[in-house]
């Protein structure tokens, strides 16, 4: 049994991004971990396990516009099946 069992990943488009900032955010606001917010000013890619999407997804929301976004089930996928 996986601890957090979604892998979320997205890009957030915008003006004026901070990954150090997004980064801090995650840690001080969210439980999970393999935390992976990598880009520059206008566009960051997110990568993170977590039990709450919803928060993850609504947060980057706020910062610009979100894209490309995968949320997977692991412990499906740990399984065979489709995540």
């Amino acid at each position: 049994m996986l601890e957090f069992k979604f892998d979320t990943q997205l890009l957030i488009e915008g003006q004026g991004l901070d990954e150090d900032a997004i980064n801090e955010y995650f840690t001080n606001n969210f439980k999970g971990d393999c935390l992976l917010a990598v880009g520059d000013d206008e566009l960051i890619k997110i990568h993170y396990h977590t039990n709450e999407p919803w928060k993850v997804l609504e947060y980057c929301a706020s910062l610009g516009e979100i894209y490309d976004v995968v949320v997977e089930n692991m412990e499906r996928q740990e399984q065979g099946l489709k995540g």
